[in-house]
């Protein structure tokens, strides 16, 4: 399936999106959009994919995304709800030369940054938050306002997490489709078996031509990629003391528990059941 570029509605007297989707309204497959992304996650958990990078989202988080860099937010659970207050924006959203004026310039050195992809750091949260909410039914030009002052307070930190780095946008739109096509596949696949050259096939490639473009474009091999997705889906798994190590093992996509104890001690330095143990002393 090739990921949709996705376009939110704009009305006429709006010059950039703020509102909530919840549940089913926030699934949105792998996707990316010209607009840049500020997300703050209201309610519910899940694994985050923004370019090659994969990690966990909770309540409360914040996201800054850069224009066209591909992303999706899972869920958790199936049944689990999650929703997200959503601001876009693009460029240009104040006339083309808005943010090219030299009080702008931190502005466009985040801009700039975000094109991996970052994750707000807990100093700015709180601020942040509130102006998110805030902005959401705001009107007029206090609008502009509170968006600018969003830009500004992740702007004047630098103890944000950097995402997607690694990840290399190619200017053929057609290589982009293929790698994309690829991760979207994993990202739905990641829980039953996986062949290279089911990968491959994908993309029309051989194998050893496909494992060489994989790791060109994410310089990271295939196998390293879906182990750190089974992995990432493993640890919001391992929440539930209701299952089994040995459960969360073979939900993951791992075909025995010996190779998922190797894999995850490699990625996170502890085993699944040390890391459970971490995980309920913090609760």
């Amino acid at each position: 399936m090739k990921p949709i570029v996705q376009k939110l509605p704009l009305t006429e007297n709006s010059s950039f999106v703020s509102r909530s989707y919840r549940t089913p309204d926030f699934e949105v497959p792998w996707h990316h959009h010209v607009e840049y992304e500020l997300i703050l996650f209201t309610e519910g958990s899940g694994m985050s994919f923004i370019g090659n990078y994969i990690g966990g989202f909770e309540t409360g988080d914040i996201f800054f995304l850069g224009k066209n860099l591909p992303h999706t937010f899972q869920k958790r659970e199936k049944d689990l709800i999650t929703s997200a207050i959503v601001i876009q924006f693009r460029e240009d959203c104040w006339g083309e030369d808005f943010f090219l004026a030299d009080e702008c310039s931190p502005i466009r050195e985040l801009f700039a940054i975000s094109a991996k992809g970052l994750k707000v750091s807990n100093s700015s949260k709180i601020a942040l938050t509130a102006l998110i909410k805030e902005l959401e039914h705001t009107v007029g030009f206090q609008r502009v306002i509170g968006l600018c002052n969003c830009l500004n307070i992740i702007a004047s930190v630098t103890d944000y997490l950097l995402l997607s780095t690694g990840m290399v946008r190619q200017s053929d739109p057609k290589s982009n489709d293929k790698i994309d096509k690829i991760f979207d596949f994993t990202i739905c696949s990641f829980k039953r078996p996986i062949e290279l050259q089911e990968v491959a096939s994908i993309g029309n490639m051989s194998v050893p031509a496909f494992c060489s473009y994989f790791k060109k474009c994410t310089k990271k091999t295939y196998i390293s990629f879906l182990n750190e997705v089974r992995i990432g889906y493993a640890c919001r798994s391992l929440a539930n003391v209701d299952k089994s190590i040995n459960q969360v093992c073979f939900e993951s996509g791992f075909q025995t528990l010996q190779n998922f104890n190797k894999q995850f001690y490699k990625l996170k330095q502890v085993t699944p059941s040390a890391y459970r143990k971490k995980i309920i002393r913090n609760l």
